[in-house]
């Protein structure tokens, strides 16, 4: 094993080379069995519990979809971080392709096109041709496709530096876990926009106190430094394969709690609790709190802080200055909602649309997770790439959901379905279907980009029909990869208020819709909101700690969120089942 790679070889590296040979072997034309077989790879790799490169061949190919061939590839990858076949692909077409093929809404035959034809081999060339007008001049394509390419190439550059929160939360726990085993007897923790829970982040900001200045020379020595940005005795700063930047800063023990304050709070967060450090004719620094004769007031503990300049603690997510001095000052911070307040989960997919475990493994899943409840909700018919059901399946879908439910004790399954929301605001089943379902999440997938004025009366449609009981993602948004839809998003939440229907905060980290803003916005003017995974196969029911952590920054309470009622309540809280509703 080359020794600037981690020991073992992180599973989402060796996925995300694997995606890469797909991706080639589609620009390729290559056999489509061989390139689902890579893609297939790379998603088991993924989402794997056990650590890839600790597997021999035999382990790998006990896994679903792992034969001979495709073990040793991994293998190779885990060993080497590169495979023969990506060389091989990789003297064919330039690795700059793979970034062009990351632009939202270039297929494989698109770029391949666009490589024969225009010569075009990086995302630069690509911004080139569609800015002199080149592109639309291919069959196929026109002014709308070249618009769309400079939006999404505009978007990615707005993104640039960015990354999600899990992604960057798991490097982030990597780092920490790293320097602890190196200075065992250290307070070391991630701050900045991961412990705010931001929904992407940027540079990845640790914090030690207490530890010895060899830290920072272990730091730098990480496995996977990619390059050292700056090395000193308290701070050091180095980039990691992967585009990760992370930032050390060692403190002693006294500064730890000015330091875990500076460091985590927003920069408007941190001017206002300065402010109020200054009205008292004091300074506030990431070394602690201080007087006119620089004599130190307080810095030990974040609580210290706080309490001197007479606000109750602060949780980490509320620290962007909305309003949450003024509700420490006052005694009205909320008491925010915590994981172990879930009590069901309203959205989830099974085999019978586009999910990857049964019925019963989902449920089983669930159970071992300790929840009480969950909803199956499996894509209508319009979704055809996703196997959707027409009436006729999706009853027989309710149905062996219902007669399960009935054979377990102190568990519920509830049979609803995830229905389209169709661009004229009509639902994508029949007003018999619906209603025959114990719950209804109406979601939009298609035509997102429809104008304001359109996507708002189309869901405002369908918040009025009177078996849609939530409403879920509902601006479409993928982080980092697509902008939201434009939608009214206050005319949509008055409507929900208006109609009893409930809003959803879509757990998938590649969504958090609502975002934190707007899932405030619901909770202030009376809508209740649910927390759903929106999972397709069983690692995801964790994505509720993602969900959990945007309510925490939107304020929400246990009381705010729908889910967190036992199963008998949260029935009689769903729109269809109010009285007088």
């Amino acid at each position: 094993m080359t020794a600037n790679l981690p020991t073992p070889l992180d599973n989402r590296a060796i996925a995300r080379v694997l995606t890469e040979i797909a991706m080639l072997l589609e620009l390729k034309g290559d056999n489509p069995f061989k390139i689902r077989a890579y893609r297939n790879g790379a998603d088991v790799v993924a989402n794997a519990a056990e650590a890839v490169a600790s597997l021999d061949d035999a382990g790998l190919r006990a896994w679903p979809g792992i034969g001979k061939d495709l073990a040793g590839r991994i293998r190779e990858i885990a060993l080497t971080g590169d495979c023969g076949i990506k060389r091989e692909l990789l003297t064919e077409f330039p690795a700059t392709l793979l970034d062009v093929m990351r632009i939202q809404g270039l297929g494989p035959k698109t770029v391949a096109m666009l490589h024969k034809e225009l010569r075009i081999t990086s995302l630069e060339d690509l911004a080139l041709a569609a800015r002199s007008g080149r592109i639309r001049a291919l069959k196929g394509m026109g002014a709308k496709k070249e618009e769309l390419i400079l939006r999404a190439l505009e978007e990615r550059q707005r993104h640039a530096g960015r990354h999600k929160l899990d992604r960057a939360t798991e490097v982030a726990d990597s780092l920490v876990a790293y320097l602890k085993q190196h200075a065992p007897g250290a307070e070391v923790a991630a701050v900045g926009s991961v412990r705010r829970g931001t929904d992407t982040c940027g540079d990845l900001d640790i914090l030690a106190a207490g530890a010895d200045r060899s830290l920072t020379d272990a730091f730098v020595a990480y496995p996977g430094v990619e390059r050292v940005l700056g090395h000193g005795d308290t701070k050091a700063s180095i980039l990691l394969q992967g585009g990760f930047q992370a930032d050390l800063r060692c403190v002693t023990p006294d500064q730890r709690g000015a330091a875990l304050q500076y460091f985590t709070g927003s920069k408007a967060h941190n001017i206002a609790l300065r402010d109020k450090a200054l009205e008292r004719g004091w300074k506030l620094n990431e070394y602690g709190l201080f007087d006119p004769k620089e004599q130190p007031i307080a810095g030990t503990t974040e609580e210290s802080i706080y309490r001197a300049l007479g606000l109750a603690w602060i949780p980490p997510e509320l620290r962007e200055n909305r309003g949450e001095l003024e509700a420490a000052a006052s005694g009205a911070l909320p008491s925010l909602i915590e994981r172990s307040d879930l009590r069901g989960d309203l959205h989830m997919h099974t085999t019978e649309s586009d999910g990857r475990e049964s019925l019963e493994t989902m449920v089983r899943a669930a159970q071992e997770r300790g929840l009480e409840y969950i909803a199956i909700t499996d894509h209508s018919k319009s979704l055809a790439m996703a196997n959707g059901l027409d009436e006729t399946r999706t009853l027989e879908n309710a149905a062996k959901a219902r007669a399960l439910s009935k054979t377990l004790k102190g568990f519920t399954v509830l049979a609803g379905v995830e229905c389209d929301i169709l661009p004229d605001g009509s639902m994508d089943l029949s007003d018999d279907c619906l209603e025959a379902l114990d719950i209804v999440v109406a979601s939009v997938h298609s035509a997102l980009q429809q104008d304001e004025a359109d996507m708002t009366k189309r869901v405002i449609k369908a918040i009025e029909h009177p078996s849609v009981d939530i409403i879920g993602h509902l601006t479409g948004r993928m982080l980092l990869r697509r902008d939201a839809s434009r939608v009214n998003i206050e005319k949509v939440i008055d409507a929900a208020k208006a109609n009893g229907v409930a809003m959803e905060i879509n757990s998938q980290p590649h969504r958090l819709d609502l975002c934190d803003s707007h899932a405030r916005l619901a909770r202030d003017r009376g809508v209740k909101l649910v927390i759903d995974t929106d999972a397709h196969e069983i690692h995801a029911l964790g994505y509720a700690r993602w969900g959990v952590l945007t309510a925490r920054r939107a304020w929400l309470g246990k009381d705010d969120v729908l889910n967190t009622l036992p199963v008998a309540a949260f029935r009689r809280a769903l729109r269809r089942n109010r009285v007088g509703a």
